[in-house]
């Protein structure tokens, strides 16, 4: 079993224009003669690899900790997509056949245009995934944003995909329990050639 780690670190990791910048700060440290290390964090919950719930576009979409834990575990399909928008006929030429989960590896620099977001809804997809920060483009994130999420597809953005060839593998990539929230950090894992 071959494990692929395609979080981003949280720390090292771009962050959206606007939004805040992860800080870490140490509040006890060992070599200050304190018991034990310890660490306080704040960030924003779409820093790094995240997942966006519905409700990050959708009124009373469904909160983070409120989803199918079997969205973010199973089967997935890698495929490739150039440089800018990702259009309708570009999810009808592309799309694998019985794909639930699909990850797009666009070196960080895909994105969806509204029909292709349409397109992916209508296919019945657990789980939308992208190695770019979003799947939408600066000054264009509602429209595909809604598309996707109000069909209930959860985002899995911000992905390190650098070294995962195009295919199909076992995505494993739970949300963390913060509460009614609409995003939450994940490590996220790729799977190839699974026990069982």
């Amino acid at each position: 079993m071959k494990i692929i780690d395609i979080s981003k670190d949280i720390f090292e990791s771009e962050v959206y224009p606007g939004d805040p910048a992860p800080c870490a700060q140490r509040v006890e440290r060992m070599e200050d003669g304190a018991d034990c290390n310890l660490t306080a964090m704040s960030l924003c919950l779409h820093n790094g690899t995240h997942i966006d719930a519905p409700r990050h576009f959708i009124k009373d979409g469904a909160t983070a900790e409120s989803l199918e834990l079997t969205r973010f575990i199973g089967e997935c399909h890698v495929i490739e997509a150039p440089e800018g928008a990702m259009e309708k006929s570009f999810i009808a030429a592309n799309l694998p056949e019985n794909c639930k989960r699909l990850l797009i590896k666009g070196g960080g620099m895909a994105y969806f245009a509204q029909s292709g977001a349409e397109a992916a809804a209508e296919a019945g997809l657990l789980l939308v995934g992208t190695d770019s920060n979003s799947v939408g483009t600066h000054g264009a994130q509602v429209a595909p944003h809604r598309a996707l999420l109000g069909a209930e597809i959860p985002l899995l953005e911000g992905l390190d995909l650098a070294q995962v060839k195009p295919g199909k593998y076992f995505l494993v990539a739970l949300p963390l329990k913060f509460g009614s929230v609409e995003a939450t950090p994940t490590r996220a894992i790729l799977i190839s050639d699974p026990i069982g």
